[in-house]
C-alpha cells in the first residue's frame, strides 16, 4: 500500500488516510519502518508530543558537586 503512494504526489484525502492510519497503529520511534511514508512518522511524532513518549533526545545527568 504505501510504496505506491510514496511515488506520486498525495491528494488531500489520501493525506488523511495515511494520518489516520498513523494514528490507529502508532508505534514507539524505535519500531517504526523507515519505508513508512514521511506522512506517517510526520504524525505518529505529533502523538509522541501529545502522548509525552520519549523522544530520541540526549538524557543528562546532574551533579550537585
Amino acid at each position: 500500500m504505501m510504496s505506491s503512494v510514496m511515488t506520486s504526489e498525495l491528494d488531500f484525502i489520501e493525506e488523511l488516510r495515511l494520518r489516520r492510519w498513523a494514528r490507529e497503529n502508532y508505534v514507539p520511534p524505535k519500531q517504526r519502518q523507515i519505508s513508512w511514508h514521511p506522512v506517517v512518522h510526520e504524525e505518529m511524532e505529533k502523538k509522541d508530543l501529545e502522548t509525552g513518549e520519549a523522544q530520541d533526545s540526549p538524557a543528562y545527568a546532574w551533579s550537585n558537586s
